[in-house]
Order: C-alpha cells, then structure tokens, then sequence
C-alpha cells in the first residue's frame, strides 16, 4: 500500500480552506434570511471579507500545487478518473466562486471592503451586470456543493475501507490499518 502522505503546507491549506468554505456556505445560506439592517450588513461584509479570504488562500494553493506535486494516486481506473475530475472541478469552484462574487459586488453602488479595509471595485453600479455575476456565483457554489459532497463521500469510502488513501490527508496517524 502506497502511504506516502502529502506535505504538512498542503494539508494545512486543505483544512483552512475546508473550514472556510464550510463557513462561507453556512453563512452565504443564513444571511439572506436576515432581516435589513445591521446585522444583515455585518454577515454580507463577513461573507464578502471570508469570500475573498478563501480565493487568495485558492491561490495560494495553486501555487504551492504547481510547485509540490500531490502523492501518486492509489486507484485506478474510473474511481481514479473521477477523483482526479472531482478535485479539478473543487479548484475550479474554489476560484470562481469568491471571483464572481467580488465582480457582482463591484456593479453595486456599495464599497467592497475586505476586513475593513476598502478594495478597488472592477465595475460601476450595474445592476444587469451584478445580477449575472450574482447568478454566475450561485450558480457555481451549488455546483460545488455537488462537488463537495462526491469528495466526502469518496472520503468517507476510504476511510471504510481504511486503504491508506484519507490518512494521507490526515495529520497525525489516525485511520492506521
């Protein structure tokens, strides 16, 4: 059985971002359920703050991907296609997610401010423009809702069969066969 684990910066961003897009999700399906006002505005800010949080870590980890390559895959065939499928299209969510949301916030006449901090807007108060950004990225993060919930269960698949494969992923050295 092949263990050879991935480096301690990958699984550190791994779970940062695992956690964070748990949030976001969280946060992205309760603030909308708030009523107008402060504390509306606040989660809105929030999400906004984690959203371009979350792309700037995908970056990052882009980056490091391009430079470390991930352990050698322990499947074959199909299960080894759509696992590599499915991690393509998490990176691609995990990028276009937060990127539509920053572009449908930059064709609203409010300031996008990350942390408190007051960004650069791409756009102008637009609001044929916001509303396909704001479809692109709810769009895309239902898709990778999808997305994410193949990878649990794959996850969780190996973690059953106790083949190596989550334990890779893992710190420490739970899941031991």
């Amino acid at each position: 059985m092949n263990t050879k684990r991935y480096t301690w910066p990958a699984m550190l961003l791994h779970w940062l971002m695992a956690g964070l897009i748990v949030w976001l999700l969280w946060l992205g399906l309760s603030m909308t359920e708030l009523p107008k006002g402060a504390e509306r505005s606040a989660a809105y800010s929030l999400h906004k703050s984690l959203g371009l949080l979350a792309w700037l870590l995908v970056v990052v980890r882009l980056a490091w991907r391009r430079t470390h390559r991930p352990p050698a895959a322990l499947g074959n065939g199909w299960e080894e296609q759509l696992a590599t499928a499915v991690h393509h299209g998490l990176y691609l969510f995990m990028f276009v997610a937060p990127l539509a949301g920053y572009l449908a916030s930059s064709f609203t006449p409010y300031a996008i401010k990350f942390f408190g901090i007051e960004l650069a807007k791409a756009g102008w108060p637009d609001e044929g423009l916001n509303g396909a950004f704001k479809l692109l990225h709810f769009a895309v993060v239902w898709g990778g809702g999808g997305l994410i919930a193949l990878h649990v269960a794959g996850a969780l698949k190996h973690a059953w069969l106790r083949d190596g494969t989550l334990q890779r992923m893992l710190p420490g050295r739970l899941f031991k066969n």
